[in-house]
């Protein structure tokens, strides 16, 4: 009879051990007194990486970019406390983005916690801060209970709709031994596709006159992007995204015909929006559906593996909860036991008019938004990753940004964090070394998280950071002017020279004064290949809205 096999280790070693076993090859963090027992064993891993930043909240940002790319659950590592109040900024980001991210934080001793003492970093309670934007928490008291608490957080994590978790462990449990047994994941329920909603989607779809589908950032998620594209060409539905779900299908594809402008809920003018109003049946995969806004009579098959989501933003809603993937693979057999292929020539004729009105037409160009979004995808290679933050160039691109493949276009999603962008580039960049990252920020943004351009420095992580200049809050001043009588408040900046910022950190600094330099800019930028920071100097933007 084998003997188990059993070791006695610390706390923090047992920790680290589970992380490397789930398969973490990096650890997004900021080292503090109560983690210390934490991060000192992460030197046992030659394949295990520690990046520190130079703020909690650059070290979820960077997770959750990591994540949303594709290099797996993200995690970050802070101190209790203030530590943890930093950093639930990115875990906003995440929670909105539906990102896999562990957070993993600190606490005060165990005989002090939740006694109000008024000791260094004491919350009481931690957890409440974060219990809105994660979806478990864990208070890991004893040594030995942290293996199989980590084994559940990645169960949750890996379970249904991917969101943050949160554990938090007193800095005695990370010193203390205990007997540590070989470590196994748990195994990830599949969660069973209702076959009466199935039939019943794929008879309506067979029988609607003009359907569309409409993808979004599940579809990434799901890694679903061929069979979406699979269903939509054989029934040649064309596909409008949300800007999360960018690149489910590409956009040299003419079944792409994009994403509906701004926050319209119909008086927008946007003759993308006047044809979803004419569609009978609406396919919704990986997507809230929060923006849609679709009339009462409508009828909406909505696909999404978290079944809160089903039917939440409208009445009319046949749902069917599963894996984006795995659900489209089936719906699609469905229907081809009921219909033949349908032919492209007439459809195609009619999506690449729609797609020309989008993206080519004079008249429906908003300068000089329009000429630095085409500078950014003439600059850029197809396969490059673009992080957008809350700035008026960012909204820009949401709709006329052409993407090209999954996973290469990222927002803050609802959560609309300002500042995001750079911090989240980094950690997609991580994620991504051999694609080129660029992020695009505001002058205010930007300066949220400038000092991560140390960060960027030290660990090699080759970004390019676009700064659109108007020394203020752009949008903000914009809209005040007119709602207000051109009156405004609290939205001019003074900022520093962004050329001696740059220089001041040791990368590049690059300035572009119209969209054909931007292009050149980020020509030489990508051949110059390190950290390149590019300004732009830019008036006062019309909205993009």
């Amino acid at each position: 009879m084998k003997k188990k096999y059993k070791k006695k280790l610390t706390g923090g070693k047992i920790l680290i051990d589970c992380l490397y076993k789930e398969g973490v090859k990096v650890i997004f963090g900021l080292p503090g007194v109560q983690m210390y027992h934490a991060i000192i064993p992460i030197l046992d891993y030659k394949n295990m990486k520690f990046i520190s930043t130079r703020h909690e909240q650059a070290t979820t940002y960077m997770a959750d970019g990591y994540a949303r790319a594709g290099g797996g659950i993200g995690v970050a590592m802070v101190v209790p406390g203030p530590g943890l109040q930093n950093a639930s900024a990115g875990i906003t980001n995440a929670f909105a983005s539906s990102s896999p991210v562990l957070i993993i934080s600190g606490q005060i001793n165990r005989d002090k916690i939740s006694r109000n003492v008024g000791i260094l970093h004491e919350i009481n309670d931690q957890r409440d801060i974060v219990k809105p934007i994660t979806k478990w928490q864990k208070r890991i008291i004893d040594t030995k209970n942290i293996s199989n608490s980590i084994k559940k957080s990645f169960l949750k994590m890996r379970s249904g709709r991917s969101r943050p978790v949160h554990v938090e462990i007193p800095p005695e449990a990370l010193s203390e031994f205990a007997n540590y047994s070989k470590y196994k994941s748990l195994k990830v329920p599949s969660i069973k596709i209702n076959k009466k909603s199935l039939e019943k989607a794929s008879k309506i779809i067979c029988k609607s006159k003009n359907p569309v589908i409409w993808a979004g950032g599940g579809i990434h998620l799901s890694e679903a992007s061929s069979k979406l594209l699979a269903l939509a060409k054989y029934l040649q539905i064309p596909v409008l995204t949300t800007p999360e779900g960018k690149g489910a299908i590409s956009d040299k594809h003419y079944l792409s015909i994009g994403v509906l402008k701004g926050r319209s809920i119909g008086n927008s003018k946007d003759p993308l929006r006047d044809f979803f109003y004419t569609c009978d049946v609406i396919l919704a995969v990986g997507t809230r559906f929060a923006t849609a806004s679709p009339k009462k009579n409508q009828q909406v098959i909505q696909i999404d593996i978290d079944n809160n989501e089903i039917g939440r933003n409208h009445k009319k809603t046949l749902g069917i909860v599963g894996d984006a993937s795995k659900v489209l693979t089936k719906l699609l057999s469905k229907i081809k036991m009921k219909m033949k292929i349908k032919s492209e020539k007439n459809k195609k004729i009619i999506f690449e008019q729609m797609r020309y009105q989008r993206y080519n037409n004079p008249k429906n160009q908003v300068e000089p938004l329009s000429s630095y979004v085409k500078a950014l995808r003439l600059g850029l290679p197809d396969d490059s990753i673009l992080v957008t933050d809350m700035t008026t160039i960012a909204y820009h691109t949401r709709s006329y940004y052409k993407t090209y493949n999954p996973r290469s276009y990222f927002t803050s999603s609802y959560s609309g964090n300002l500042g995001s962008a750079f911090p989240t580039s980094l950690g997609v960049k991580v994620a991504k070394p051999q694609q080129i990252v660029v992020s695009i920020s505001g002058d205010g943004g930007f300066l949220f998280n400038s000092q991560e351009l140390s960060t960027a420095l030290q660990y090699n992580i080759n970004v390019i950071a676009i700064v659109f200049n108007d020394k203020s809050y752009g949008n903000v001043k914009r809209d005040m002017r007119t709602m207000f009588k051109g009156k405004i408040l609290g939205t001019e900046l003074k900022n520093p020279d962004f050329m001696k910022l740059a220089n001041s950190y040791g990368v590049i600094g690059l300035k572009a004064k119209s969209p054909n330099d931007l292009k050149k800019c980020l020509k030489k930028a990508i051949s110059i290949n390190q950290t390149v920071l590019i300004e732009v100097p830019i008036k006062q933007m019309p909205s993009p809205f």
